[in-house]
């Protein structure tokens, strides 16, 4: 699989860019023409030729797309589920994140100071 990097895509805007000219190469290789698409998705014709252009879009409507091509499980496949390890499940002590936390800091046994007394 290459890396997003490899394409213009080192910005969103350019991402987006090549995700529109996939989908274009999926629609045309299925001989799906852009209004069958476009109705089939529920959005309008315009708005499938944006992102088809790799013009700024929303979110709903790109997955509205993919999910008209039959791409949705290529989507949630790309972004791995990061679920609790079976293995910590055993430990009764450890659950499952529901939200993330600062980083704890190491406090230094010495008081803080400016570093300039002699």
């Amino acid at each position: 699989m290459a890396d997003y990097r490899t394409y213009k895509a080192a910005t969103p805007h350019g991402l987006e860019a090549e995700l529109g000219r996939r989908l274009a190469r999926i629609r045309l290789g299925r001989n799906v023409t852009q209004k069958t698409l476009a109705r089939e998705a529920g959005i309008g014709l315009r708005t499938l030729r944006r992102v088809e252009a790799g013009e700024s879009s929303t979110l709903d409507s790109f997955l509205r797309i993919a999910m008209a091509l039959g791409l949705a499980d290529d989507l949630l496949s790309a972004i791995p589920s990061h679920d609790i390890r079976p293995i910590e499940r055993v430990d009764s002590r450890r659950s499952e994140r529901k939200r993330a936390r600062p980083a704890r800091t190491e406090v230094a046994d010495e008081p803080w100071s400016w570093g300039d007394e002699q």
